[in-house]
């Protein structure tokens, strides 16, 4: 029960704990061994004295030599058992987290991306994992050893004399609970100092994303103002957090130092009254002098000790969060997309109710409606980016929810009206549509999509970086990639979202022309405004605050005078007679 509490206290695995319990057994020895050199001293330093009380002759040379020899050779030995217990095996478990996470990551629904904050995610991954790696290597081991250690060296202590040991002692569990007492005000000082962190970093990401507009409309003064003021509160938080957390520690380290006072005034107090003499004095004053030792770098390390209990809880929030699971095996009988009363809520907002419809395979249903109606909402779940919560979506008879999301979009080609391509190559962003496509059938995908006429003017064609998600290229250019690596890629069920919305007319008749290549035969769910996006649909399904309110043949629709399609294609019909 403990070791649970312990691993999930900083975000441990199994692995994680055992390195510590390693760390902590080398760190044990390694003090022990420390004090037993302190022992060789007390040792030299007695054989002196026996020369000058009682005129012994001179120790042998040759054993204290030996002694030393070995001490070095076993301190040396043992150290780097240490190192390699703390720092190698740290290092490696801190690896295989960073893949953990980005294994965890995959599997979440996209759900779980819309609520967070994507700078406060980044920072949890990296600067929370960066912070935990630090307590890992540099004080979980070492403060646990040397709570192990100064335990057994007490025991040692106490049977000489529990005067002085208690007077060399005292300060050891004082300066810890001083510590741990304020560990609450820590805590709440990293959370606040986190959420500042967090603003910092959306202001600076804001900026960067949006730095056209901010040109464009003369806001630049302002935004730095407003990134300034955010990057000044941040550091009067830190300076206040950094001011309580030095005063817990220093106190704590000034209480623990008392010890030496209280040990020396005890000392000479029965050295006087004849309970004790000088050697005993001598050795409890080299102890002493190693006995804070181990816990120098503790204390200077406990206070992020504390505040990384608060970046454990960041991470475990991640493994905490249910992820998208299901079978291997997907083998639906056709490609037939049913909505079976489906509800959906989305941030406490109901965004589907009730939604029932079939998308047949070979058939293209277009979904419409206005803004807010919830036809991306039906997209996503048709391509389980998200879980229903009520009622069930099945592909050829099979819910969805029963396979695995990595098996099930296998069969899924996406193209948003969104784009996402990546700081590569077009040889590469296409291929990402099909793991190992060959350069022919790259080639070949990209004629279908009518990006040859662009790929050839490129400087290096397909060999060219497009620059950050496509920034070297138009719109159209980059939308035609997309419908290249959905070519390539050739799922039998092809989900569309706006893929023409954003551009010109010419660019939207060769995006047409592309997409008639890629939806031959498949089962096509498509989501447009513009009505000439969707008018060879064979089904039409009308969507209104999250309900079908209607739905059949686009004909059969618009010849009911009084149904939603045929008021939202007149209105259509007009915007674009007036506009030319």
């Amino acid at each position: 029960m403990f070791s649970e509490e312990f691993k999930r206290k900083y975000a441990l695995s199994d692995q994680g704990l055992k390195n510590v319990k390693k760390g902590a057994f080398w760190t044990v020895i390694v003090n022990l061994i420390v004090m037993a050199g302190a022992g060789i001293l007390y040792m030299l330093m007695g054989s002196y004295m026996a020369v000058i009380i009682e005129k012994a002759g001179l120790p042998k040379a040759l054993v204290y030599i030996v002694a030393v020899i070995i001490f070095l050779i076993v301190s040396f030995l043992t150290h780097l058992e240490q190192y390699k217990s703390t720092y190698g095996l740290v290092y490696g478990e801190v690896r295989d987290l960073r893949i953990s996470i980005a294994e965890r990551l995959r599997k979440l629904p996209l759900g779980y991306f819309g609520k967070r904050d994507l700078a406060d995610l980044t920072e949890t991954i990296m600067g929370d994992v960066n912070r935990l790696e630090h307590v890992w290597s540099h004080c979980l081991s070492y403060l646990n050893g040397a709570y192990i250690s100064t335990a057994i060296i007490a025991v040692i202590l106490f049977r000489y004399n529990w005067r002085l040991a208690l007077s060399c002692l005292w300060g050891v569990p004082v300066a810890f609970i001083l510590l741990f007492g304020g560990a609450d005000i820590q805590k709440r000082n990293s959370l606040i100092n986190k959420a500042a962190a967090v603003k910092v970093a959306d202001g600076i990401q804001e900026a960067i994303e949006n730095v056209r507009e901010i040109k464009a409309t003369n806001q630049e003064e302002k935004y730095l103002e407003d990134l300034n003021n955010k990057i000044d509160q941040h550091e009067k938080i830190m300076r206040k957090g950094e001011l309580v957390t030095g005063l817990f520690v220093n106190g704590a380290s000034v209480i623990m130092r008392l010890g030496v006072a209280t040990t020396i005034f005890t000392a000479v107090k029965l050295i006087m009254n004849g309970q004790i003499d000088f050697m005993l004095l001598y050795l409890f004053m080299i102890i002493i002098c190693r006995i804070y030792a181990p816990f120098d770098q503790a204390l200077a390390l406990i206070a992020e000790m504390l505040v990384s209990q608060v970046s454990a809880n960041r991470l475990n929030e991640i493994y905490d969060t249910p992820t998208a699971e299901g079978t291997d095996s997907f083998k639906p009988k056709n490609h037939d997309i049913e909505f079976k009363n489906v509800c959906f809520t989305y941030d406490d907002k109901e965004v589907l109710h009730d939604v029932s419809f079939v998308a047949k395979e070979g058939e293209v249903t277009a979904l419409v409606g206005p803004s807010g109606s919830g036809k991306s909402t039906c997209a996503r779940l048709a391509a389980r980016l998200w879980d229903v919560d009520s009622g069930k979506i099945e592909v050829g008879g099979i819910d969805i929810s029963t396979v695995d999301p990595e098996i099930l979009l296998s069969d899924y080609s996406m193209v948003f009206q969104d784009v996402v391509l990546f700081d590569d190559t077009v040889r590469e962003n296409i291929r990402l549509g099909k793991h190992g496509a060959s350069d022919e059938e790259v080639y070949a995908a990209a004629q279908a999509a009518n990006c040859l006429e662009f790929i050839e003017k490129l400087p290096q064609g397909f060999d060219t970086p497009i620059g950050e998600n496509g920034v070297k290229l138009s719109g159209g250019e980059r939308q035609r990639i997309s419908i290249a690596r959905a070519l390539l890629k050739d799922a039998p069920i092809v989900l569309l979202d706006e893929a023409t919305a954003s551009l010109d007319v010419e660019n939207e008749t060769k995006v047409q022309n592309a997409l008639s290549r890629l939806l031959s035969g498949k089962t096509v769910l498509v989501i447009a405004h513009r009505m000439r996006t969707i008018e060879a649909a064979d089904k039409i399904i009308v969507l209104s605050q999250g309900k079908v309110i209607e739905q059949g043949r686009p004909e059969d629709l618009y010849q009911d005078k009084n149904s939603t399609f045929r008021r939202m294609s007149d209105l259509q019909s007009e915007s674009v007679h007036w506009s030319i």
